[in-house]
This record gives C-alpha cells, sequence and structure tokens, in this order.
C-alpha cells in the first residue's frame, strides 16, 4: 500500500518534554533537535495546548500517543481519534505515533468499552494482524499521515501466536502503509524477561519502514526488568542501538524520561549520547 503523506523529523536526537520542563523550554530555548509529547495530555486544550503551540514555534514536535489501543476489540474511540485530529490540525506535528497494544473490551452492558489504564500484549496472529491493519488504516484515514507503530514492552508471552512482533511489525507495515518506532528499551526488556533473541529481531524489521528510534531506561523488580522510563539507558541498550544502527541506518532518536524526571540537563546529556552515535555512524559511512 502506498504511504500516506507525512512530514518528518530532522534525523538527529531529541528528548520528550514533561511539564516541569515546560517554563525552563520556554524560557531558556535550549538547543533540542526535536521534541516528543504524549497526546492525551493536550487533548483538552487550554493552558497545555497554548505551551505546546509556543514550544512548537520553536522545535519539531512529535505526538505520540497511549490511549488508542490499536489492537483493542472495542470499537475504535471515534472520540479519540477526532481529538487526536484536531490536535494535528493545531500543531502539525513532524510524526504521529502510537503504541502497538491493547487496552480497552466492549462493556455490552452499558453500551460502551472498559478502558484499562496499560498498554497490554497481545497474540500475532493473523487474525489480530487484519485487525490491527484495519484500524490503522482508519486512523490513517481520519488523520490524512502516515502512522508511527511502536514495539511493546511484554511481561508474557503467547503460545498461539503465529508469527514473530518482528514480522508482525513488517506485515502491518506492508498492508497499511504505517512506519515502526522502534523502542530499542522495549525490545531489551523483552529479551531479558521472555528470551526474545534481539539481534534477529532487529534483522527482521524492513529498514525502509523504520522512521524513529525510542531509548529509555528501565527498573529491575524481583528479576524482571520493567519498563518504568525512569532511568538513564544502560549499556546494553546502548550497544543494541548501536546494531540496529548498522543493521537499519541512522533514524530520529528520542529519550524518554517519564518518572523520577531529572533536571533538563540530564536529558540534554542523554540526548548527546545519542547524537554522538547518529554522528559517528554518519563518519563511518562516508
Amino acid at each position: 500500500m502506498e504511504k500516506p503523506a507525512n512530514d518528518s523529523l530532522p534525523c538527529i536526537a531529541g528528548i520528550g518534554l514533561r511539564a516541569p520542563h515546560y517554563c525552563e523550554v520556554l524560557e531558556k530555548l535550549p538547543k533540542l533537535g526535536w521534541i516528543e509529547v504524549h497526546n492525551e495530555n493536550f487533548f483538552g486544550g487550554g493552558s497545555p495546548l497554548r505551551t505546546l503551540l509556543k514550544v512548537r514555534e520553536h522545535y519539531p514536535v512529535s505526538l505520540h500517543g497511549v490511549g488508542m489501543g490499536l489492537a483493542s476489540t472495542a470499537p475504535l474511540d471515534q472520540a479519540h481519534l477526532s481529538a487526536l485530529y484536531r490536535l494535528c490540525e493545531a500543531v502539525q506535528p513532524a510524526s504521529v505515533s502510537e503504541h502497538l497494544c491493547w487496552n480497552s473490551v466492549p462493556d455490552i452492558a452499558n453500551n460502551g468499552s472498559m478502558v484499562i489504564n496499560d498498554l497490554l500484549p497481545f497474540p500475532y496472529t493473523h487474525e489480530a494482524l487484519s485487525h490491527v491493519a484495519n484500524r490503522i488504516e482508519q486512523v490513517q484515514e481520519k488523520l490524512g499521515r502516515r502512522l508511527l507503530v511502536e514495539n511493546l514492552s511484554s511481561y508474557l508471552s503467547f503460545t498461539c501466536s503465529e508469527m514473530s512482533e518482528g514480522e508482525f511489525l513488517s506485515e502491518l507495515s506492508q498492508l497499511t502503509g504505517c512506519a515502526i518506532l522502534f523502542d530499542v528499551n522495549n525490545l531489551y526488556v523483552n529479551a531479558r524477561n521472555l528470551g526474545v533473541d534481539a539481534k534477529a529481531f532487529i534483522k527482521s524489521l524492513p529498514a525502509d519502514a523504520v522512521a524513529e528510534y525510542h531509548l529509555a531506561g528501565h527498573s529491575i523488580r524481583d528479576g524482571c526488568l520493567v519498563d518504568t522510563h525512569s532511568t538513564q539507558v544502560c549499556a546494553e541498550v546502548w550497544a543494541l542501538y548501536e546494531f540496529a544502527l548498522q543493521q537499519i541506518g541512522p533514524r530520529p532518536t528520542l529519550i524518554e524520561w517519564d518518572s523520577d524526571i531529572p533536571a533538563l540537563a540530564m536529558l540534554q546529556s542523554e540526548a548527546g549520547k545519542a547524537q554522538q552515535r547518529l554522528e559517528e555512524y554518519h563518519a563511518c559511512a562516508k
């Protein structure tokens, strides 16, 4: 399928912009490659949206969703989709992305949906592929934009899966024209928790469909890695990122930090590490 129209981010490192840093960013206008925000924080308009529009005057902006539930069996939330459309029209983002997960089920008794505040995994079957592809096409048609779909950190696997996550993403991209947002930390979490072959996953991704990288930190609880986005990127994730650069190539790269949020300077430092690796790749490629 032909890819829907979409602007693009610069192929440099950026940061996730969260509320504690809004004022500092607008007052100091630090050197940032680009910024990403969570869609749902701006659906209500008002002061948050006005702030984002001011930020947009100085930096490329990516909109990243956590609540659409692309794999949910409940009908696609049209109010949510309309709110995202209005936000895109206001911000004119360089990219729009969403997680490959489910978060709701039909609530027949109340003629609605029961929503779960989590990013939940699902089996990678051909039935699920058709279902998710249909929903992505609805989203892209409404927005008039290509959607980036992010691989998920998971804490269980399904014996009924008919393909790997990498194969599922590849097929999904071919069917819908969507792009892949490759979260390297999510892959590392799955490699440690579930035994996923990280390098095989990276090799299975169609390079031309990968549009962006995410990098983040995680926590360890009772021996299980939890994707908390609460620490610096670990050495093993940096190594996987370097492997991805060799296999897939350089792409816009984001540092995510969503809890225990540090000073802005720390985020800039982490983004600088990603930028250094992007520049080293370009230097070696010449």
